[in-house]
């Protein structure tokens, strides 16, 4: 797991070359390695000139990129990932990692350990995965307080020496960047313990841990027979360990009350040195199951400096938390709509926020709007033909709300209103957002008395969990929608 090079570019739109290399490294012990590896299939890296060029087209940032290349832009190459193959000298340089934040492109070439014709599975690369925690860890040591482009400046000049102590010929030891300023001076041998490779310092401080659980739900939802409804939980537990001591040993648990729902498909953070094989085993694919491992869930790890993901999982819950359904059709020249909404009884009924959007695509604005709500506000952004309905803190005692009325629209201007695809005549959805704090979906929490910490002090932990909505769409029962799963049933 090595880099062969890494840049970071200023992207700058109105400028003649839309940008500028802030910073560039190569690493020639890993150029070496690359050749040997990839032999006839090895493309040498670019000098920054081309290179920069050659990413800002792929990134399609250049001012007057406006036609249609179909090396780059037909749907053979639409990319889900952050790897790209740049077209430099005639050859294809692949894979290279990029991606934009703040005005700044993040960029490096991971080492590829084998021939590149034909191109191996990304997720056999582990020198991508290593890659991108290299540019989020510049990342956030470039923007952590930094205030103004003097600071940015400085920062940009202190990188070279960074890298030789976080990434000594390529290879990444430490992403916390900043930690491994902290350390610049200080020599290892005077550690009364020997100091790992992968965590070049050790925290001075007030010791603390923060254990974040955060659940995302999807849903699909139609209202008719012959498809059933979809929903998913995906959820990730956020650690942030501040313990003195080179090594210190940590044990999280995570329960879940007598009705939660198993953790399923459990992937764990690098750190974890020990799992209970039921965790290992226990996976969404076995439906016919009834013996799902409940917990507790124990993760022992030695923790890295920075915030990490201790681990992600997904659950099957019995019901999503908001059931609805979403009658629109068309009369004469106005729709007539019906959303009914109701909050599961099992759920917490108490929102930092929810809202359903109900947009109109592929018409005119709204020049009419005759609605009623049950419960609520509802706003209409007449120019985006969209209508916002502000449910709030809380859903009333009966748990039920709806809004139903007839919505009229006038002439369709010329690339002014919303445009989408799939949502053509009566194909429409309404999109729920929302967040609960301090609960989960499947009932899952990490119990602060059941922490273990081996290291020096007593530390302070916190704990927090909320439940977000991520794509939950309630679709029109009148009209075809896009279908993810078709029940087998009668």
């Amino acid at each position: 797991m090595a880099q062969r090079a890494v840049w970071l570019v200023r992207h700058e739109p109105g400028t003649p070359v839309c940008g500028t290399v802030r910073f560039s490294r190569r690493f020639p012990t890993v150029e070496k390695r690359a050749k040997v590896f990839n032999g006839a299939s090895y493309v040498p890296i670019p000098e920054d000139g081309p290179f920069l060029k050659a990413l800002l087209f792929e990134l399609r940032l250049l001012d007057n990129d406006k036609v249609f290349v179909e090396s780059r832009d037909s749907c053979s190459r639409i990319n889900k990932t952050s790897v790209y193959g740049l077209s430099v000298g005639g050859e294809e340089l692949w894979p290279v990692v990029a991606f934009l934040k703040n005005g700044m492109i993040y960029a490096c070439v991971p080492l590829v350990e084998q021939t590149l014709s034909p191109r191996p599975a990304l997720i056999s690369i582990s020198g991508i995965s290593q890659g991108l925690e290299f540019l989020f860890g510049m990342q956030d040591f470039l923007y952590s307080s930094q205030k103004n482009d003097t600071e940015l400046n400085t920062k940009l000049s202190q990188l070279p020496d960074l890298l030789l102590q976080a990434c000594p010929f390529g290879t990444l030891l430490d992403a916390n960047l900043q930690n491994s300023l902290d350390n610049i001076g200080f020599a290892s041998v005077t550690q009364p313990q020997k100091q790992p490779a992968w965590k070049a310092g050790t925290y001075k401080g007030k010791p603390q841990i923060s254990i974040s659980i955060t659940e995302k739900v999807k849903s699909m939802q139609y209202d008719k027979q012959d498809i059933a409804d979809t929903w998913q939980v995906v959820g990730t537990v956020t650690c942030k360990c501040d313990l003195e001591g080179i090594m210190p040993n940590v044990t999280i648990s995570l329960n879940l009350p007598t009705n939660g729902s198993p953790l399923q498909d459990i992937l764990v953070h690098p750190c974890v040195t020990s799992l209970d094989s039921a965790i290992l085993t226990s996976s969404s694919l076995d439906t016919m199951d009834d013996s799902a491992f409940s917990g507790p869930y124990k993760f022992p790890f030695t923790p890295p400096l920075e915030s990490f993901s201790l681990c992600y999982y997904t659950s099957q819950v019995p019901v999503p938390p908001i059931l609805g359904f979403y009658q629109m059709k068309e009369e004469e020249v106005q729709l007539k709509i019906l959303v009914n909404l109701k909050l599961h009884e099992s759920v917490k009924n108490n929102f930092e926020f929810c809202e359903a959007h109900i947009p109109f695509f592929n018409r005119g604005p709204i020049t009419h709007l005759e609605c009623k709500v049950s419960f609520g506000q509802l706003e209409v952004f007449r120019e985006k033909s969209l209508l916002v309905w502000i449910i709030g803190q809380k859903f009333p005692k009966s748990m039920e709300i709806s809004l139903s009325g007839t919505v009229t629209f006038g002439v369709k201007g010329h690339n002014k209103q919303p445009f989408d695809q799939i949502c053509i005549g009566s194909t429409a959805y309404v999109k729920l957002h929302f967040r609960i704090l301090d609960y989960t979906l499947t009932g899952c929490y990490a119990d602060q008395h059941s922490v273990q910490v081996f290291a020096s002090g007593k530390p302070k932990i916190s704990t927090n969990r909320k439940l977000i909505s991520s794509d939950y769409y309630i679709w029109n029962s009148k009209a075809p929608a896009p279908v993810t799963y078709i029940s087998l049933l009668p």
